[in-house]
């Protein structure tokens, strides 16, 4: 899989990693990671106080089957797969060691729909299967047809590195990259392949909120080859000038954006997750996502934030403008959000969750049941 790009996918495989490193040296295991995509050579990870290194290959498909094919011929113990795409080479690494057990890791829209062969034999002959909400781990049971007892459900945590900013003495300065205003935030990749995650929405509903909240602004941060089409329709929307397209921000930068917005949205119709929630949500910001996929697992409707149906124009300016004229309510919801998060989605939760994972799945003394 990828690790050093930008991506909640590639985010969760950097922490599923750096926690597998340390559970490995603990237990006095060696251990090797290998990545498909990122650039030719050895990295060095950092996430948070854990280091890790791993072999990047370049999209040499060739390469990067004969290192995992040289892994397996060291006998392993287990092997970990961070994407469902991956399971046809756990699977092969089987005819060269037949004695380890695999994980594999999904994340949501990729297990929505039947894979076929060999995608999906390969899917149902792995030992375990995690996903980080409860609608990805039923997907895997009834669209991909894997047993319920091969499948854990293990949410996904904040990074290290945001939570560390959380802790600093007040908040940051204001980034240039927010307009005045009341400010409706979101954040994404603007893909063609990801269009439903209703960016496109959410500059259709500005029209309808600014003539509630005058003052109100979209800031869309996010890159990708779909922004074009969005920024026409932003022109066409007849209201250009309060919608704001930001993009090559530092992290530093995001985090600002979180802190200093008035509510955040993503009213997405197939999130796996969603760890752009936790990071607002842990800013004490009230939340809006689709009712669908894995987000209500995140968001309690009508309590840390709402949930509205994908493509719902007028509903989605009615929770953004109930938000915006009522600082108290957004103010609430942000705090239980805040909660929320703290209570269930740290990355130290999310460590412990999947070491115990491990641990149990070395001993071969695990409980798989769906959760």
């Amino acid at each position: 899989m990828e690790m050093l790009a930008a991506g909640g996918v590639q985010r969760a495989s950097r922490h599923v990693a750096a926690v597998a490193a340390k559970f490995a040296t603990e237990h006095g295991l060696a251990y090797r990671f290998l990545s498909f995509t990122d650039p030719q050579g050895l990295h060095t990870v950092r996430v948070g106080s854990h280091e890790f290194q791993f072999s990047g290959h370049a999209r040499d498909k060739s390469q990067f089957a004969l290192a995992a094919l040289r892994a397996a011929g060291r006998q392993p113990s287990f092997v970990i797969a961070l994407h469902p795409h991956l399971a046809p080479l756990v699977a092969t690494m089987r005819l060269r060691s037949r004695n380890f057990r695999s994980i594999v890791f999904s994340h949501g829209l990729e297990v929505w729909k039947p894979l076929g062969w060999p995608r999906g034999a390969a899917l149902r002959s792995s030992d375990l299967l995690i996903a980080p909400s409860r609608d990805t781990a039923e997907h895997l049971i009834r669209d991909q047809q894997i047993r319920p007892e091969k499948v854990r459900q293990l949410a996904w945590g904040l990074d290290p590195e945001f939570e560390a900013r959380l802790r600093a003495p007040g908040p940051p300065p204001r980034p240039p990259a927010l307009p005045e205003g009341r400010i409706i935030l979101t954040v994404g990749r603007w893909d063609p392949a990801e269009q439903y995650k209703g960016a496109d929405t959410l500059i259709s509903a500005l029209p309808r909120v600014l003539q509630s909240v005058s003052g109100a602004a979209l800031v869309l941060v996010g890159e990708g080859e779909d922004r074009a089409r969005l920024e026409q329709l932003a022109r066409e929307s007849g209201v250009a000038d309060r919608i704001h397209f930001r993009f090559g921000l530092s992290q530093e930068e995001l985090f600002a954006c979180y802190a200093h917005c008035d509510v955040f949205a993503l009213p997405s119709r197939a999130e796996g997750f969603g760890l752009v929630f936790l990071e607002a949500m842990a800013n004490s910001k009230p939340v809006i996502g689709g009712a669908h996929g894995g987000t209500p697992d995140i968001i309690e409707d009508g309590v840390s934030g709402l949930l509205v149906p994908h493509g719902d124009v007028e509903k989605l300016s009615s929770a953004l403008v109930s938000l915006l004229i009522d600082p108290a309510r957004a103010h609430e919801m942000g705090e239980r959000g805040r909660r929320r998060v703290q209570e269930n989605y740290t990355f130290e939760r999310f460590q412990a969750g999947l070491t115990q994972i491990l641990e149990k799945f070395s001993s071969g003394n695990f409980d798989t049941r769906l959760r």
